[in-house]
């Protein structure tokens, strides 16, 4: 199991042939308390860097982008009922959505785990 980071703060946890997509530990410390997050519908298909959801939190609205293409195959359906999953444990159950990878090469655009700490480091 691999882990990837866009500079934008999804992340995408690689399982086989399908990739989880979610925000961050940082997003969901930068956004604040979430209230509110909109998924898609399973059987959407995103490219790279499509809007794939949106999180809304007491101090504003925020888009989450598709890591990589692919199709979404299962959405989360925890956070519709409680949203605030997102803040207690955004890169574990508190994911958004699975997608069924559709170019693994695409990957190779995204931060390690390593290399995504040192780029939030240099936010500071």
């Amino acid at each position: 199991m691999s882990i990837y980071y866009t500079k934008d703060h999804e992340y995408i946890r690689v399982e086989g042939d399908l990739g989880v997509v979610g925000i961050s530990n940082y997003a969901q410390e930068q956004l604040g308390d979430i209230v509110y997050v909109e998924l898609p519908d399973v059987g959407k298909a995103f490219e790279l860097g499509d809007e794939a959801a949106v999180v809304e939190s007491v101090k504003a609205a925020s888009e989450i982008y598709s890591p990589i293409s692919g199709e979404v195959v299962e959405t989360n359906e925890d956070l519709n009922d409680n949203p605030a999953l997102v803040n207690e444990t955004p890169e574990d159950g508190a994911w958004f959505i699975k997608l069924k990878i559709s170019d693994n090469d695409e990957l190779e655009k995204l931060m390690s785990a390593d290399e995504y700490s040192a780029y939030v480091e240099g936010l500071a």
